[in-house]
């Protein structure tokens, strides 16, 4: 049987690395260097004083007076509107200041890209999947390893920039599926065919919308998720890897979500948070909460 810890595992932590550190952090706001650019945007979790009482930065993100997560770009500096390169280990990808007010990837996943590809180490050509892959970055990543990946996300542009991503990093002859679809219908589709999969790594937002209308609620459409894609895995897969950024759930409960739907495969269930090291001070700035299945 899985086990499940009865408090959150721990910690997962991005580091710094040369194309990304978060500088500094406090009073509601976090200073972020991506490649040779450093901005600033909101964070209601950075809730001590910084390290520093002036930042230098080439743009801040100006949220709404709204809670809808609006808001606007302040250039102080020049700042390319196409975007910039950046790397992690073998992915390279485009950075760009969006409306949305992040740059494209989310760098907090990057301790998640290590750990899966841990997993599969070893395998030959094993079957991964990316649901709500975004701009590819963490496909990229599993792809270079030697996996044979299969990303999937609702929005036309963000599979367009995930192939272009694939392209700046040399990558286009590797074996990905870009699928534009709904999440929850393409992962239905692929229990009727009777997939398996190694490797699932799942990155839902709270609120979203499909291709053809469709809607998603996390804590409506989640569980039925996990339970086609516990369908899609047998005692030979490796892991699932789910992340959550709604800050109203535990990790404990989503933990407990996956027991209830992998507890019968070999392994362990785990929980946690996920968060980034500050450089000035080596806090850390709590980000999102997951909870993981895995083989090993």
């Amino acid at each position: 049987m899985t086990t499940v810890a009865p408090l959150p595992l721990g910690v997962m932590i991005a580091e710094p690395w040369a194309d990304y550190g978060l500088i500094d952090s406090g009073a509601g706001r976090k200073l972020e260097r991506y490649g040779a650019y450093r901005f600033i945007r909101p964070e209601p979790q950075a809730m001590w004083a910084p390290a520093e009482a002036d930042w230098d930065a080439h743009g801040s993100f100006i949220p709404a007076s709204d809670e809808d997560g609006g808001g606007r770009w302040h250039f102080d500096k020049p700042v390319p509107r196409e975007g910039w390169p950046l790397r992690w280990e073998e992915a390279r990808f485009q950075a760009a200041c969006t409306p949305f007010r992040h740059l494209q990837f989310f760098p907090d996943m990057a301790p998640i890209w290590k750990w899966g590809r841990e997993q599969l180490a070893g395998m030959d050509a094993p079957q991964f999947m990316n649901l709500f892959g975004y701009t590819g970055v963490g496909t990229l990543a599993f792809a270079a390893a030697g996996a044979q990946a299969v990303h999937v996300d609702a929005s036309k542009k963000s599979v367009a920039q995930a192939r272009d991503n694939a392209a700046l990093a040399g990558m286009g002859d590797k074996p990905i599926r870009w699928i534009i679809d709904d999440a929850a219908k393409f992962v239905a589709r692929e229990v009727r065919r009777e997939r398996r999969y190694d490797g699932i790594l799942l990155d839902p937002p709270k609120y979203g919308r499909g291709p053809d209308g469709e809607i998603w609620r996390l804590e409506e459409d989640l569980p039925g998720l996990i339970a086609n894609c516990r369908a899609l895995l047998d005692s030979e897969s490796r892991f699932m890897f789910l992340t959550v950024y709604a800050v109203r759930m535990s990790a404990l409960a989503i933990g407990e979500l996956l027991r209830a739907h992998l507890g019968d495969l070999p392994g362990r269930i785990e929980c946690g948070e996920l968060a980034v090291r500050e450089e000035a001070r080596g806090l850390l700035l709590p980000t999102a909460i997951w909870a993981r299945w895995s083989r090993n």
